[in-house]
C-alpha cells in the first residue's frame, strides 16, 4: 500500500511528474500506484532490491512500456496514460544503460555523434569536442570502445546520451559493471557533469551509497510502490516506515514506551521522538538508534560491553550490550581499539529520534 506521507502530489511545475502509475506483465502486477515528482535540474534515484520494479519505472517513463493506470507528464505535457503513449523518440529522453551499448565498429567521436544526424557537420564536430572535454576524454575521439577502460566507456555512454540535449536523462544501473572504488569515483564525476549541464536525471540502483553520492531525491521502492520519496539525509535520519529504516544504513531497535505527547522512554532515558500521529500514553514502541547516535566517551558513567567489533580502517563498528540487555551499534575511531568483552563508556547524541509502533 502506498504511503500517503511519502509521495507528495505532482507539482504542475515539475519537469517529471509520475502519478499513481500501474503496470503488469501478464497477471504479474509490477507497479502499484507509484508516484513522485522531480524538478528541473534535480537528480532523482529509485533505490530498492532486485525485482522491486525500478527498471520498469524507467521503461514506462521512456515509453517502452504502456500504463495500466495513472499518468506521466514531462515538462507539463502528458506522455503516458492508460491507452495513450507518446512515441519514445518524441519524448526528448536520453538513456545510459548498464552495458554501455556502444557501437564497437564506430570510434568514440562517431559514437557520441550518433544521435546528431540532424546537425550540419561543423556543429556536430563542435558538439562532440565539447562533450569529450566535459567527460575528460578530449584526446580519445579517434579510439574505439575496446581500447578504453570500463570507466572511460561509461563516460562515452554519458556523453552520447547528453549530445542531443535531452530534457531528461535516465540511467539504468550505470555503474554496476565497475569495481567498487571506480564506481564511487565515477558516480561523483557523473553528478558533477549533470549539475554542470543543469540536467534532470533519474538513476536506478540497488546500491544506497551510489544513490546518496548522486541523487538530490531518493525513492525507496518495495512492492511496486515508493515507501518514501525524500532527500538522502531525511531517509537516513527520519525514515517514514520501518522498511525504510531497515533498508537505509545500519541501526538497531530498542523497545520503549510513550510517556506523553512525543516523549518516549526506553532503556537509555526519556527523549523527544518523531511519532506519526497521536499515540496514547503507555503505547509500546520500537526506537531506532543509528551507530552515529552512540558515542564512545571514556568519561561517561554509562558502560556497555563490546560483544563484536568490525574493523573498517578509520573506524571500528562495535556491537555493544547495554546494562539492561539491549544491543546497539557504535562507530568509534579506530585508535580506540577495545577487546570483545571489555566495557566502554558511551553517551547518546540524538538529533533525530524515530520510533515505530511495535
Amino acid at each position: 500500500m502506498n504511503n500517503n506521507n511519502a509521495t507528495p502530489p505532482a507539482d504542475a511545475r515539475a519537469l517529471v511528474a509520475v502519478r499513481d502509475i500501474e503496470h503488469a506483465y501478464g497477471g504479474n502486477r509490477v507497479l502499484n500506484g507509484l508516484s513522485f515528482t522531480l524538478q528541473r535540474g534535480e537528480i532523482g534515484c529509485l533505490l530498492g532490491a532486485s525485482g522491486c520494479g525500478k527498471t520498469t519505472v524507467l521503461r514506462c517513463i521512456a515509453g517502452f512500456e504502456t500504463l495500466a493506470a495513472g499518468d506521466i507528464t514531462l515538462n507539463g505535457m502528458q506522455v503516458s496514460a492508460r491507452n495513450f503513449s507518446v512515441p519514445t523518440e518524441q519524448r526528448r529522453i536520453g538513456m545510459v544503460f548498464q552495458d554501455y551499448a556502444l557501437f564497437p565498429h564506430l570510434d568514440i567521436a562517431a559514437n557520441i555523434a550518433f544521435g546528431l544526424h540532424r546537425m550540419d557537420k561543423p556543429r556536430r564536430q563542435l558538439r562532440v569536442a565539447e562533450l569529450l572535454e566535459t567527460v575528460g576524454l578530449a584526446r580519445a575521439g579517434a579510439k574505439f570502445p575496446h581500447e578504453l577502460s570500463g570507466g572511460q566507456q561509461q563516460r562515452v555512454a554519458l556523453a552520447r546520451a547528453l549530445a542531443p540535449q535531452p530534457e531528461l536523462l535516465l540511467l539504468d544501473e550505470p555503474f554496476s559493471n565497475l569495481d567498487v572504488e571506480l564506481r564511487e569515483r565515477l558516480s561523483l564525476e557523473v553528478r558533477d557533469i549533470l549539475k554542470q549541464h543543469n540536467m534532470t536525471a533519474i538513476l536506478v540502483t540497488h546500491d544506497q551509497h551510489e544513490a546518496f553520492n548522486i541523487a538530490d531525491m531518493v525513492g525507496i521502492m518495495a512492492g511496486g510502490t515508493i515507501e518514501q520519496w525524500d532527500t538522502p539525509y531525511n531517509l537516513y535520519h527520519e525514515p517514514a516506515t520501518r522498511l525504510v529504516a531497515d533498508f537505509i544504513g545500519q541501526g538497531t531497535l530498542l523497545p520503549g514506551t510513550v510517556v506523553t505527547g512525543n516523549l518516549v522512554q526506553f532503556e537509555l532515558g526519556t527523549f523527544q521522538a518523531k511519532l506519526s500521529g497521536e499515540w496514547p500514553r503507555g503505547a509500546p514502541v520500537d526506537v531506532l538508534l543509528r551507530p552515529d547516535d552512540i558515542l564512545h566517551d571514556d568519561a561517561s558513567l554509562l558502560l556497555a560491553e563490546v560483544t563484536h567489533k568490525a574493523f573498517r580502517g578509520a573506524e571500528f563498528l562495535y556491537t555493544l550490550r547495554l546494562p539492561g540487555g539491549g544491543r546497539v551499534l557504535s562507530l568509534v575511531p579506530s585508535h580506540h581499539d577495545h577487546a570483545v568483552g571489555e566495557k566502554i563508556g558511551i553517551r547518546l547524541e540524538i538529533d533525530h529520534l524515530v520510533a515505530f509502533r511495535r
